[in-house]
């Protein structure tokens, strides 16, 4: 991209963000279904797209690579996932060095999950880092990268309130954090209620709200249970009686358009698509929205 302010100046210039998350493919079939959401998705130009890192740090390489090539052979702004999970403070530094080789100069730095799942008791990598916001500290200090950071608006699992997750925010974005990407959430009273709680400790980092439209019931409830968020009673109802994948996705498209209607009337910086590196869903809030590439 030709535009050389950071994402977090971006989101904060006051045009409205839509960003993309990938994951790094298992296969040859995972590779073209991913490229091919990236074909679908280039066109609405978005502020930039990011690309996961598996628990326990396990797709580092991939992940490298496929932020690399995104950023080399597309138009997109490209952000890499950085996690503490499985790597010495020097295996970090090296990988920074591996993305600004790539020409990525944006990542997302994590915690990250331990192997067994994000319930899983956190012990930290020997020669490593703890804690998020060190993460942040040691990308900052190395200079030239736009840091974003993940935000829970249910709190995360492991955190012993919302109050003291808001306060982990707070020091993320005192360490240098630009932005924050929310993990998905379904009521947007969660939203407004972390923004509020992080605003109310002095903090005017942008958090942009992460949105999962449901294509796979099953699927979904399984991310929202590891990850702490809950999915609603009355929302599930809405998938009665409901067999064929195309009604499924037709009512997730209508719940998850819902939400981000919601969170943009309340404020929200812009909209972060989990994407599962498939643009179809997106595609059609995108219509329902009124979203034009």
């Amino acid at each position: 991209m030709d535009d050389r302010r950071s994402i977090g100046q971006l989101i904060r210039g006051g045009e409205r963000s839509i960003s993309f998350e990938f994951m790094p493919p298992k296969d040859e079939a995972g590779v073209e279904q991913l490229w091919s959401a990236i074909r679908d998705l280039e066109p609405y130009q978005p502020t930039f797209v990011s690309v996961t890192y598996g628990a326990g740090g396990t797709t580092r390489d991939t992940t490298v690579t496929i932020t690399g090539r995104i950023a080399r052979e597309t138009s997109l702004r490209a952000m890499g996932h950085l996690t503490c999970v499985g790597h010495t403070r020097e295996e970090l530094v090296d990988i920074l060095g591996s993305y600004r080789e790539a020409g990525v100069r944006d990542v997302l730095a994590l915690r990250g999950d331990p192997k067994e799942g994000p319930r899983a008791a956190w012990t930290p990598t020997p020669g490593g880092l703890t804690y998020a916001s060190e993460l942040v500290e040691l990308a900052h200090g190395l200079g030239g990268f736009s840091i974003g950071v993940a935000a829970f608006p249910e709190a995360h699992p492991s955190a012993a309130s919302k109050d003291a997750d808001a306060r982990v925010l707070v020091a993320k974005a005192a360490a240098g954090a630009e932005f924050a990407v929310t993990q998905l959430f379904f009521r947007a009273s969660d939203y407004a209620d972390l923004v509020e709680r992080v605003r109310a400790l002095g903090c005017d980092i942008p958090i942009l709200p992460g949105i999962m439209p449901i294509t796979n019931l099953r699927q979904v409830a399984r991310m929202a249970e590891l990850s702490g968020a809950e999915l609603p009673d009355e929302m599930v109802a809405r998938f009665d009686g409901l067999t064929e994948p195309a009604d499924v996705r037709r009512v997730g498209v209508q719940i998850a358009t819902e939400l981000c209607e919601r969170v943009l009337e309340l404020g929200a910086p812009g909209l972060h698509f989990y994407t599962l590196n498939r643009s179809r869903a997106t595609l059609e809030i995108f219509e329902a929205l009124r979203i034009t590439a």
